[in-house]
This record gives C-alpha cells, sequence and structure tokens, in this order.
C-alpha cells in the first residue's frame, strides 16, 4: 500500500481533523485541505445595459437638441453632454459585443473588465456605496486597497483617469458599478467573502 493511501472501502484508524477522501481509482488519499470554491462568473446583463444605452443616447440627443435649437446660448451645455454620453454610449456598446465575462472571483482574486486583475492579497474590504454619476446615481462596490498608489500604476488608463475625480468624491480608484451585472452588488459583495472569508465588508 503506499504511504498516505487507504484502499477504498477500509475503514482509516487515523482520520486527521478536517481530512478528506480524494478518489483515485481504487485508492482513496487524505487531504487536509477543503475543495476549492469554484470560479464565480458574472456576464452583462443584456437588460440592465440596454436600458443604460437607451438613456445615453437620450441624453446625446437632448445635448444636440440644446445646441440646433438654442444656438450658441446652450453650446457650452449640449457639447460637453454629448461628448460625455456619447462615449458613455460607446463603452456600452463596447461591453454588450465583448464575449469577456464583466467580473470573475476566485481564489487569488478578481478580474473585471474595466479595472484589471486585483489579487486577495491587496484587498483590505469592500463596500456598498451610492455614487453620484452625471446627473443621477449608482450604487457600486468599492473595493478598498492596501496600497492605491501601487494599483494605478499599473491599472486600466481609464482607471487612472478617472482616479482624481474619485479621491475628490471621497472614493478610492476601485470602484465595481453594479449597474451592467445580472445581480445586486449585495449578492456580488456575499460571492467575494466566499471566496475570501476574512475581508472586511462596510455597508
Amino acid at each position: 500500500m503506499l504511504p498516505g493511501f487507504e484502499q477504498k472501502g477500509l475503514r482509516l484508524t487515523a482520520d486527521p481533523p478536517g481530512g478528506v477522501w480524494i478518489g483515485v481509482g481504487s485508492l482513496c488519499r487524505v487531504s487536509d485541505e477543503m475543495p476549492a470554491v469554484p470560479p464565480t462568473v458574472y456576464r452583462t446583463s443584456w437588460r440592465r445595459t440596454g436600458l443604460l444605452l437607451a438613456g445615453a443616447l437620450g441624453f446625446v440627443a437632448v445635448g444636440v437638441g440644446l445646441v440646433v435649437v438654442k444656438g450658441w446660448s446652450m453650446l457650452f451645455v449640449g457639447v460637453p453632454a454629448v461628448l460625455f454620453f456619447g462615449a458613455c454610449a460607446v463603452a456600452l456598446v463596447g461591453r454588450l459585443l465583448r464575449g469577456r465575462p464583466e467580473l470573475v472571483l476566485d481564489a487569488a482574486g478578481l478580474e473585471h473588465v474595466q479595472l484589471g486583475r486585483i489579487a486577495w492579497s491587496e484587498v483590505a474590504g469592500v463596500g456598498i456605496r451610492v455614487m453620484r454619476v452625471g446627473g443621477g446615481t449608482q450604487r457600486v462596490i468599492e473595493v478598498f486597497l492596501h496600497d492605491p498608489a501601487a494599483y494605478l500604476a499599473r491599472a486600466p488608463r481609464i482607471v487612472r483617469l478617472s482616479a482624481s475625480s474619485n479621491r475628490r468624491l471621497g472614493y478610492g480608484p476601485a470602484n465595481i458599478s453594479a449597474n451592467t451585472l445580472p445581480v445586486g452588488p449585495e449578492e456580488v459583495v456575499a460571492a467575494m467573502l466566499r471566496h475570501r472569508p476574512e475581508l472586511i465588508a462596510e455597508g
């Protein structure tokens, strides 16, 4: 009999605390490691993203209408609205067309379509907050980092560009919008805690 193995069907005489039977042919091995939680994958919600896209295009139309109807007097209102919500519309279309998941949680960390890869060892905690965006609000999952500067040094360009404005509003650089996810932020935070039980959850 190989060391560390027992024939299937026989009783273990020394079952270690937390041991797990692992079947290998007609043999079983005892392991002290519990099975890993499988990755949690969230794909883009077409319904939620479609509604956001319709809203963004509506604001683009309003901006164009202000410039056309009111002329130069509304130029400094209409043009920024067209540029901002037009960029939002392009980003939303990209999310609908790409094949990548919106968010993936696994044993090593999280990978978000906008934030990139963040290891659990970099995360101090997570929380649900309300963020003002444009003329409205949205609920976001804020990922509190041990070293935000180290993350920003390698973060995607869009995250670096928005970091200063987020800081002025009292937010960190790593925020996950729940608007395009198929589930609410509470369910995402619960999944994070399943993968990383020692995380501190706020809110």
